[in-house]
C-alpha cells in the first residue's frame, strides 16, 4: 500500500499547465512545507514535499489555495529519475495528490486576519441554556433560501 497523508502551508501559490496529449487536462503543482514533529537542533524544522494534482482538482488548487494556506493532502508516494546535462542520474520524489483540503478556515488566525465582512458586520450567535443557539436578529434576511 502506498498511501500518504500530509498537513502543511503551501509555499508558493499552486502553478496549473494543461497537458498537450488531447485532452488538455490540468496538472497542478505545489510545494507544502511540513513541520517536522521532531526537530533537533542544527536540522530543518520542515521538509518541503513536492505535489502534483490532476483535473478539477488542480483547477480548484489554482483559484482558491495561496502561499500560506494551510491545506491536507492524501495521495500517493511517486519516485522520479531523469539524467541531467552532466549525465548524472538525478532521482526526486513527489505526492500525486488524490484528496485535497483546507485544514483551517479562512478566518483562522494563523491564516489571516480573523475578520471577514459577514463576521465583523454581525453579532456571534449565543448559547442558550438548552443546548441550542439563538441567532441574532436579522440573520434570516441574508439567507439566500426560504
Amino acid at each position: 500500500m502506498n498511501k500518504v497523508i500530509l498537513m502543511g502551508r503551501l509555499t508558493r501559490d499552486p502553478e496549473v499547465r494543461y497537458s498537450q496529449n488531447g485532452n488538455n487536462t490540468a496538472v497542478g503543482r505545489y510545494t507544502l512545507a511540513v513541520d517536522r514533529r521532531f526537530k533537533r537542533e542544527g536540522q530543518p524544522e520542515a521538509d518541503f514535499i513536492n505535489c502534483t494534482v490532476f483535473g478539477k482538482s488542480a483547477e480548484f488548487a489554482e483559484k482558491y489555495f495561496k502561499q500560506g494556506t494551510k491545506i491536507l493532502v492524501t495521495g500517493s508516494l511517486q519516485q522520479d529519475n531523469y539524467t541531467n546535462k552532466n549525465g548524472e542520474k538525478v532521482y526526486s520524489f513527489q505526492v500525486v495528490v488524490d484528496e485535497q483540503e483546507f485544514a483551517e478556515s479562512k478566518n483562522s488566525n494563523a491564516g489571516g486576519n480573523g475578520n471577514s465582512d459577514y463576521s465583523a458586520s454581525r453579532p456571534a450567535p449565543s448559547a442558550a441554556g438548552d443546548g441550542f443557539m439563538n441567532i441574532p436578529n436579522g440573520v434570516e434576511d441574508d439567507l439566500p433560501f426560504n
